[in-house]
């Protein structure tokens, strides 16, 4: 039984892995319900949870669930002291504690960008959680950790990414690199709808010449209109060549 539930909980990883980029180590929010069931049914949790997920996992907890155990009373103090050594998270109700639940779903957001397990008992959380896609769901059951089958949203999520009608995070956060690195989209620290420099262009050489003068008094003379019928006339000077190569005139004749 063990063996068949330690395969499960393998296939189970590598869905959250291959669809959702799941990556070691694992960030597991734990809230007091947790603790308490964990308590009762005498389960370490920070020695069998690394063994059940077969990797490297880190257990947290938000400020609203550790408040929630203090107004609990004792009943809850052993939960208070496990949940008391996990690391704190910071959520958006500091000065105005909220029900642990709501911290928890809060904390996930639309997609669960930071990749949390989310381990509970609480009901109100688990029907909260299998509304959302990519979140994990831990809870114990006859003494053991049991990691929860892909919900419904998810596989619904997952197939949706393969028809092409949705893009995964992973595609969205490669495609939003290329477009930074072909200048289409800005990068982080630069504002969006940014207009960008133009280059310095140079003035027209010609434009840069003088214009020339006109003399004064000399007035230009009106161009001659060229009529089609007319033929242009050349000019030819004959030239007489003597033996030596000479220019002569010809001898002028006298009449008598």
């Amino acid at each position: 039984m063990k063996i068949k539930r330690q395969k499960q909980a393998k296939k189970t990883i590598s869905f959250y892995k291959y669809n959702f980029s799941f990556r070691e180590p694992f960030q597991i929010l734990v809230d007091g319900t947790f603790c308490q069931a964990a308590l009762k049914n005498q389960i370490q949790i920070k020695e069998q949870m690394p063994k059940y997920l077969m990797g490297e996992v880190q257990l947290c907890t938000t400020n609203c669930a550790l408040k929630e155990l203090d107004t609990l009373g004792k009943d809850l103090y052993g939960a208070k002291i496990i949940l008391q050594k996990y690391q704190v998270r910071n959520c958006p109700h500091f000065k105005s504690p909220v029900p642990a639940s709501e911290c928890l779903l809060s904390m996930l957001g639309e997609t669960n960008p930071h990749h949390y397990f989310v381990a509970t008992q609480d009901h109100t959380v688990t029907t909260g959680l299998k509304k959302m896609p990519g979140v994990p769901l831990l809870y114990i059951i006859l003494n053991t950790i049991v990691l929860d089958k892909p919900s419904r949203a998810s596989l619904d999520h997952v197939q949706a990414v393969q028809l092409g009608q949705l893009v995964s995070l992973t595609q969205q956060q490669s495609i939003r690199s290329l477009k930074e690195e072909q200048g289409i989209a800005p990068k982080g620290g630069e504002r969006r709808g940014r207009k960008r420099k133009r280059k310095q262009s140079h003035p027209n050489p010609l434009s840069c010449l003088k214009k020339k003068k006109k003399k004064a008094g000399v007035p230009t003379p009106p161009l001659k209109k060229a009529e089609p019928d007319e033929k242009r006339k050349r000019s030819r000077h004959k030239k007489q060549k003597m033996d030596g190569g000479d220019n002569v005139s010809a001898p002028a004749v006298t009449s008598t």
